[in-house]
């Protein structure tokens, strides 16, 4: 607000109001925004690039995401919306699904979780 030529003190004062008055609260903001993203198939490291991107990061973004409750669950839904219910049925396929959800921002350790040990995405 101030960057549209808004008073900086009335900014200021609007800003504590709305933080004391709970209508404004990072943590709740972070929360609804991960498990929102989640729900879309996004992993981790994505939602953190776009906190990032929206200028969010240090501590409570770091917070936030570990305590979302179950990324696998998450990571399970986007390759079942993606490839269906059966698991992989070959290495090639196993790797293009750990691809996918590597590019959906899930981690190694996430993908070989959900996929099984077998998948080396160090390659």
């Amino acid at each position: 607000m101030r960057e549209r030529g808004y008073d900086a003190a009335l900014v200021d004062e609007l800003l504590l109001r709305l933080t004391a008055e709970k209508l404004l609260n990072d943590e709740r903001y972070l929360a609804n925004f991960i498990a929102y993203r989640a729900a879309r198939g996004q992993g981790p490291l994505r939602v953190r690039a776009q906190l990032r991107g929206k200028g969010l990061i240090g501590e409570p973004v770091e917070q936030a995401l570990e305590a979302f409750p179950d990324w696998i669950a998450a990571l399970n839904q986007a390759r079942r919306k993606k490839f269906g219910a059966l698991p992989p049925a070959n290495y090639q396929q196993r790797m293009r699904e750990a691809r996918f959800l590597g590019y959906r921002g899930f981690t190694s350790t996430q993908i070989r979780t959900a996929l099984g040990s077998a998948v080396d995405l160090d390659e």
